[in-house]
């Protein structure tokens, strides 16, 4: 039986840890799932365990290349941000990786701001707002003021796809996804790292950078496949719709959090943007994309529970849910909702409404603008906008995706619901294409719904 040519990708999810073949079409034709149990760190904080992750590596690459039915000739990794690998000079893990959500010292935070400028210039310049740990280079900058002797110590910090890929072929690099990524270490104003990286001796702890789609050999030479390097995964969800569509778009990426990303708006960031959470990323190819995110699931999930315990509903009672418009646009006009400030909703008294769908229009009347007014501050970029692709939890939300579309409809921007099976995966697949698949890439591997041409025939 004729072997079937794939690609390995690892995607690293903070929760769930994945591994998945795709065929030369790009169709999943294998995956695996884990879960890890945390660990914690010296101060009882916890945070990933690194020995079972390699383990989880290893273990879940032998097992694909023990099976005769598939040919691995590549492999590649997806990963969250914000996550450093400490290694020693063997090359080995000095600390525990951080978690991102670690609390940060004010004052240690502080006190960098205000020798480099001060806070707002500061995250203007590295387009980075001020996260704390999640800003991975104040990571290391906390250690090299409470743990100078651990800093020594440390021969290089990789980000968390890195340090995968560098498990496979122990090939130390830094890539520009994860650089650029909200780390407080990129200087966007000279597209190099900013000066405190340098000045405080950081630059020295951090490996080569190289480009997120450079092929490197494994360590391990029995097998003939080649690897890359690792992306950071938010970039990686990009990457299918950035080689699928060549006229200019907008990516609303959904789930907890919902993320606009504009890869042709490269436009410095103002202070305003960046105090209503706008921010940088790199693309793979090392363009920046300009981003704003806003916590719109996290507030769908919280309300909807809401608006079903008050009415003793249960919680999915607006799954299949169809839009009664007169009632949503009558709900609109009643809120002036254009003028509220998020988390407005928390407010509302829903003895106001007669039904838990009447409560559910008005939520998502309220989430559609509070969605728009993000998405306008990062709308107007160096190329006119005239399609909107929407994927994620709100893509398949049938209310929600109708009143984004008319509204938006205005500004004569189309809107897709887009169906990418496991985009974060697939974007680190395809930006290895050149260098194990000979055929095209497909020009459907993305599934659309037009939710603007939809209303217009109704």
């Amino acid at each position: 039986m004729k072997k079937i040519k794939v690609i390995a990708v690892f995607d690293i999810g903070k929760t769930n840890k994945k591994i998945f073949l795709f065929n030369e079409d790009y169709e999943i034709v294998f995956e695996r799932s884990t879960r890890l149990i945390e660990i914690k760190d010296e101060d009882g904080y916890p945070c990933e365990n690194l020995n079972d992750l390699r383990l989880f590596v290893y273990d879940a690459l032998h097992e694909v290349f023990r099976d005769l039915r598939f040919e691995v000739k590549a492999v590649n990794f997806s990963a969250y941000g914000a996550s450093l690998v400490l290694l020693d000079e063997r090359g080995m893990p000095l600390s525990p990786l951080y978690n991102y959500l670690k609390p940060y010292p004010e004052e240690l935070e502080h006190s960098l701001y205000k020798k480099y400028g001060g806070k707002e210039n500061f995250c203007l310049q590295t387009a980075s707002p001020s996260l704390g740990s999640l800003n991975s280079g104040l990571q290391l900058y906390r250690l090299l003021k409470e743990s100078p002797a651990k800093f020594k110590q440390m021969s290089v910090a990789l980000h968390l796809p890195q340090y995968v890929s560098y498990l496979i072929t122990g090939q130390l690099y830094s890539d520009m996804t994860s650089i650029g990524c909200h780390t407080a270490l990129w200087d966007y104003t000279a597209m190099a790292y900013h000066k405190w990286v340098v000045e405080e001796g950081l630059a020295n702890k951090l490996a080569p950078i190289e480009k997120g789609s450079i092929a490197l050999d494994p360590i391990f030479s029995q097998n003939s496949f080649i690897v890359g390097m690792g992306l950071h995964d938010s970039s990686a969800a990009l990457i299918p719709y950035l080689l699928s569509f060549r006229e200019p778009f907008v990516l609303i990426s959904t789930g907890t959090w919902s993320i606009s990303m504009n890869p042709y708006n490269k436009k410095a960031l103002t202070k305003y943007e960046l105090e209503n959470d706008c921010l940088f990323y790199l693309s793979y190819l090392n363009s920046p994309v300009k981003a704003a995110r806003i916590f719109l699931g996290n507030e769908h999930d919280i309300q909807s529970k809401r608006i079903a315990d008050f009415f003793g509903q249960d919680s999915s009672f607006f799954k299949g849910l169809r839009l009664n418009k007169s009632q949503a646009f009558h709900i609109e006009r009643q809120f002036s909702i254009d003028k509220i400030q998020f988390g407005f909703f928390a407010e509302v008294d829903l003895d106001m409404f007669s039904t838990a769908e009447e409560a559910y229009y008005a939520l998502n009347v309220y989430l559609v603008n509070a969605q728009i007014k993000s998405l306008n501050l990062i709308l107007e970029g160096d190329l006119p906008i005239n399609k909107l692709f929407v994927d994620g939890g709100f893509s398949k939300n049938d209310i929600f995706m109708q009143l984004l579309a008319a509204k938006l409809n205005d500004l004569n921007i189309s809107v897709f619901a887009a169906s990418v099976a496991q985009a974060t995966a697939l974007g680190a697949a395809l930006a290895m294409h050149e260098h194990w698949n000979d055929n095209q890439i497909p020009s459907k591997i993305i599934e659309i719904k037009n939710y603007t041409k939809a209303i217009a025939q109704e």
